[in-house]
C-alpha cells in the first residue's frame, strides 16, 4: 500500500516518496486553460496547500513528477513559467512591523533565487519582480498565494493589528492591476472571502471558484475517489475493526463525508479520512486540529445557536460581504468549515440561489456542541458522555425526577454570574443538551398563535417542550403548571397528533433550583 501522505504539502515531496495521491489534475488542467486570476475559499487543513504546491510544479514544468495522472499527456510540458509562491502561513503576523519585514524578505530571497535586482520598496518591489521576471525569462509570471487572510484571521481578536494588517495587504493587492500584462496566472486561496481589505479590486475579473459546480472536488476526497483510491486501507481497517467493508463506509461516510459547495457534490474531510486510516479509529482529528477559541466565544456572546441547530437558508450575500471588523457568525461557521452547503436552488435561471447550511457531519456536529455546552455551562466536554445516556433514558422513561436531577447536575457548572433572568439563555442551553442526545430537534417552531421552545422526535414518540426562567425562587410547582397550560391553550401539540405518541415537557429554571414534569397527551 501506498504511504499516507498526513502533512505532506509539497507535491514534489508526496510523488518523489510514493505516498497515496488522489488525482486532482483534471480539474487544476480545467481552471489553468480557461483564465488567469482565480480565488478559491476552503477551510483550514482541505488540500489547499498541496493544490498551490501542484500548481507551482506544473508551471515549473517538472513533467515527470506527473507520470500516471490527467495532466501528464493534456499538458505542454515546454512551456516553463517563472513563479512566485507566496504562503502567508509562514509569514509572522503578530504586528504590522513583522508582517512587513518578514513580507519583503520573501520577496527579495524570491528576486535573488532568480538572479533579480530590485531598485523599489514593496508594495512597488513585488511588481518590480514580476515586471523583471517576465522580462529577463521572456515567460508571463505566474503568482500563487497561499492562505491570503491568515494575517487577518490571527488578529481578529486584535482590532489595532489587523486593521495595521489590512491596510498593508491591501497595498500589496494593489499592484496586480498595473502588471496585469506580465501575469500568465494568479492563484489566491483563503479560509475567507474579505470585503474589507478590497483585495479583489486588485484584479481585473477575478473568478471567484468557491461555489463553482466544475471544481466541487478540487479540494477533498469523493465518494468514489475513497473507494477507489483507499480500497486497500478499506479492506484492512474492516478486518482490524470487525465490521464489512460495506458497514465501514457507511460508518465513515457519516463521520467525514458532508462538505459541500455546490449542494450536489459532497467531499470527505482529508485531514480526519487520512488520520483515521492510519489509526484506524474514529476521532474528532479535524475539529481537535486548532478550533479557534474566538468562535466559540462569539457564538456564546451572540447567543444565536440557531446555525448550529437546525439546517436554514440564506442567500448568496452571506458569501459576498465578510467583513472581518464585523464578524457575522453564520458567515464565520461557514467560511471556517463548520457549516456546508446542503441544497442550492432557484426558482428559476433569473434569480439568485438561496443556499442551504447545516453541519457537515458528526465529527463536526459532535465535536461543536460538546464544546458548546461546556462554554455555556463550564461543563467539562470530557463528562458528557455519561450524562447524554443517563437523560436519554429519562427522557424516554417519562422521568421528570431524573431529569430534574440530570439539569441541575448541569446548573451547578453555570458561573454564578449567569443565573439572571434570561430565558433566551437557558433555553439554548436545553437545546444544546438534547442535540448533543442525538434526538432529532427543533427549536423555537413559529405558530400562528405562538412559538414552541423547542419539538423533538423519539421513535414514534414526539416531545412538545416549553421553558422557562424567572429570578427568584419559590412557586416552581405553579410555574410548571403555567408552561403545561401554555402549551395546552396554544395547543402546540396539535400538528403532532397524528405520531403514535406526543409528551408536553415544561422546564423551569430559577437561579439554581429547577424542576421538570412531563405528561403525556392523550388522543
Amino acid at each position: 500500500m501506498k504511504k499516507l501522505p498526513i502533512g505532506i504539502q509539497s507535491f514534489k515531496d508526496l510523488r518523489a516518496n510514493d505516498y497515496l495521491y488522489v488525482d486532482k489534475t483534471k480539474d487544476i488542467h480545467r481552471m489553468i486553460t480557461s483564465g488567469k486570476p482565480f480565488f478559491l475559499s476552503r477551510p483550514r487543513r482541505f488540500g489547499k496547500s498541496l493544490l498551490v504546491s501542484t500548481l507551482e510544479e506544473i508551471f515549473k514544468g517538472n513533467k515527470a513528477l506527473f507520470e500516471g495522472l490527467y495532466i501528464y499527456d493534456h499538458w505542454d510540458w515546454t512551456q516553463q513559467h517563472p513563479v512566485i509562491r507566496l504562503d502567508f502561513g509562514g509569514i509572522n503576523n503578530n504586528t504590522s512591523a513583522e508582517l512587513e519585514l518578514d513580507f519583503s524578505n520573501k520577496i527579495l530571497s524570491i528576486a535573488q533565487e532568480y538572479g533579480i535586482t530590485l531598485s523599489r520598496k514593496l508594495p512597488g518591489g513585488f511588481g518590480e519582480l514580476i515586471e523583471k521576471l517576465h522580462i529577463t525569462t521572456g515567460k508571463q509570471v505566474v503568482v500563487l498565494i497561499d492562505e491570503y487572510d491568515k494575517p487577518i484571521i490571527d488578529n481578529v481578536s486584535f482590532p489595532e493589528i489587523m486593521e495595521e494588517n489590512k491596510r498593508i495587504l491591501h497595498g500589496f493587492y494593489q499592484v496586480f492591476k498595473a502588471v496585469d500584462q506580465h501575469l500568465r496566472l494568479v492563484f489566491l486561496t483563503g479560509v475567507s472571502k474579505f470585503s474589507g481589505i478590497s483585495v479583489f479590486s486588485g484584479f481585473n475579473h477575478l473568478n471567484d471558484i468557491t461555489f463553482d459546480e466544475q471544481y466541487s472536488s478540487i479540494c477533498g476526497y469523493t465518494q468514489e475517489e475513497l473507494e477507489n483510491n483507499f480500497s486497500e486501507y478499506l479492506v484492512n481497517t474492516a478486518q482490524d475493526v470487525g465490521n464489512s467493508t460495506t458497514e465501514l463506509l457507511d460508518t465513515i461516510r457519516h463521520w467525514y463525508n458532508g462538505y459541500s459547495w455546490d449542494g450536489t457534490t459532497t467531499v470527505y474531510n482529508p485531514f480526519s479520512t487520512l488520520l483515521f486510516f492510519a489509526k484506524r479509529q474514529l476521532g474528532n482529528y479535524w475539529f481537535r486540529s486548532g478550533t479557534p477559541t474566538f468562535l466559540i466565544e462569539i457564538l456564546k456572546q451572540r447567543n444565536n445557536l440557531k446555525p448550529v441547530l437546525d439546517p436554514f437558508t440564506v442567500d448568496e450575500s452571506v458569501f459576498e460581504s465578510f467583513e472581518p471588523a464585523k464578524i457575522d457568525e453564520i458567515s464565520l461557521l461557514f467560511q471556517t468549515g463548520y457549516l456546508t452547503v446542503k441544497k442550492k436552488e432557484a426558482v428559476d435561471w433569473q434569480q439568485l440561489p438561496q443556499y442551504t447550511l447545516g453541519i457537515p457531519n458528526n465529527e463536526v456536529k459532535d465535536s461543536l456542541l460538546k464544546y458548546l455546552l461546556s462554554a455555556y455551562s463550564d461543563y467539562p466536554a470530557v463528562n458528557t458522555q455519561g450524562l447524554k445516556q443517563r437523560m436519554q433514558q429519562q427522557l424516554l422513561a417519562g422521568d421528570a425526577t431524573g431529569l430534574e436531577q440530570s439539569l441541575r447536575e448541569m446548573l451547578a457548572y453555570i458561573p454564578f454570574p449567569l443565573h439572571i433572568g434570561r430565558e433566551a439563555y437557558y433555553h439554548s442551553l436545553m437545546l444544546l443538551w438534547l442535540k448533543l442526545l442525538g434526538f432529532d430537534i427543533t427549536g423555537e417552531i413559529t405558530t400562528n398563535i405562538g412559538s414552541i421552545d423547542a419539538v423533538w422526535k423519539l421513535p414514534g414518540h414526539t416531545v412538545v417542550a416549553e421553558i422557562k426562567c424567572r429570578t427568584k425562587k419559590g412557586r416552581m410547582a405553579a410555574l410548571l403548571t403555567n408552561a403545561l397550560r401554555q402549551m395546552e391553550e396554544k395547543r402546540y401539540y396539535e400538528r403532532f397528533m397524528n405520531e403514535p405518541k406526543v409528551s408536553l415537557l415544561s422546564v423551569v429554571f430559577a437561579e439554581k433550583e429547577i424542576g421538570c414534569r412531563i405528561v403525556e397527551k392523550k388522543k
